[in-house]
C-alpha cells in the first residue's frame, strides 16, 4: 500500500504551537522566527484542507480539527524518538564487522584485533574476506581494508607502511622470483606463483625463492626471523587503506577502532 506523504516539518511546528498556543513561543522552541512558524502552519492548513488555529480576543486557540489529531500526532513523535534511539543504539554496540584481504587479515589484522580486544573484553569482531567490489550495505560492514592508491569512493585513512620489500629465507634460498596478483615481479618470468602476498611470504620462508611484498604485511615475519630482508623497502603508490562510507565512518565505535589500528 502506498504511504501518504507526511509534511513532517509542518506537523512538528503544529505540535509546538499547540502546546504553547503561541507562534512566538513555538518559534523560540524551534529556533526559527514567528513568521516562519506562521508560514509552516498556513502551508499545513493548505495541505490538509482544514483550519488549525484561530485568533480570538484571548489569544491563539486550536480549532476542533486541529485538536482532533493532536493525541495521535504526539504519540507518533514519541514513536519516532523511540525509532531513532533504537537506530542509535548501534553506536554503543561493541560488535564490528570488518572486511579485509585474507593475507592482511592473517598476517596483520587479527593479531592487532586480539591486542585491542584484550583491553576491552566486550568487543566482538566479525571478519569477512574482502573482494574488489565492497558492498557495505549487503554485507552489513562497519569497516573494510582495501589495497589501492587511496580510499576510492569512501572515507578512509592509510595504514602506515614503508612500501614494498623483498624477502627470502634466512641463510638464503634459491634465486627464484615468487609472484602473486599485484606484485612487482613479472609473473611470466616467475617460477613460483601464489594466490596472494601472504602466501608469497610463506613460500619465501620455506625457501622457494624471493618475494617482493608489502612491508606492512611482512613485519611480523621479519621480527620473528622467518624471513630476512634483501635491501631496503621501496616506496610504492599502492598501500592498505581503512575505508567506510561516511555514515559508518562517523560511528564512534568505528572511529575508535580506526584510531587503535593506526596508533
Amino acid at each position: 500500500m502506498k504511504r501518504t506523504h507526511l509534511p513532517l516539518n509542518g506537523l512538528r511546528v503544529l505540535d509546538a504551537a499547540a502546546r504553547h498556543l503561541s507562534f512566538t513561543r513555538a518559534a523560540d522552541e524551534l529556533a526559527v522566527t514567528p513568521a516562519a512558524v506562521g508560514q509552516q502552519i498556513r502551508a499545513l492548513e493548505e495541505t490538509l484542507g482544514v483550519v488549525l488555529f484561530r485568533r480570538t480576543t484571548k489569544g491563539l486557540e486550536l480549532t476542533p480539527e486541529g485538536e482532533a489529531g493532536l493525541a495521535a500526532l504526539r504519540h507518533g513523535f514519541l514513536q519516532f524518538e523511540e525509532a531513532v534511539r533504537a537506530m542509535q543504539a548501534g553506536q554503543s554496540s561493541k560488535s564490528l564487522t570488518i572486511a579485509a584481504p585474507r593475507d592482511l587479515m592473517h598476517k596483520w589484522l587479527m593479531p592487532r584485533l586480539a591486542e585491542i580486544a584484550r583491553n576491552d573484553g566486550e568487543l566482538r569482531f566479525v571478519l569477512v574476506p574482502a573482494d574488489d567490489d565492497l558492498d557495505f550495505t549487503e554485507a552489513n560492514l562497519d569497516l573494510a581494508v582495501r589495497w589501492g592508491e587511496g580510499p576510492g569512493e569512501h572515507e578512509g585513512e592509510a595504514l602506515e607502511s614503508d612500501g614494498m620489500i623483498t624477502v627470502e629465507r634466512p641463510g638464503g634460498g634459491v634465486d627464484t622470483r615468487i609472484s602473486w596478483p599485484g606484485c612487482l615481479n613479472d609473473p611470466e618470468v616467475s617460477l613460483v606463483r601464489v594466490g596472494d602476498a601472504g602466501l608469497a611470504i610463506d613460500a619465501a620462508a620455506e625457501g622457494l625463492g624471493r618475494a617482493t611484498v608489502p612491508e606492512l604485511l611482512v613485519r611480523a615475519d621479519l621480527a620473528a626471523g622467518r624471513v630476512v630482508a634483501i635491501g631496503e623497502p621501496r616506496p610504492y603508490r599502492f598501500g592498505y587503506w581503512l575505508v567506510a562510507p561516511l555514515p559508518q565512518w562517523r560511528q564512534k565505535k568505528v572511529r575508535a577502532l580506526v584510531d587503535a589500528l593506526t596508533a
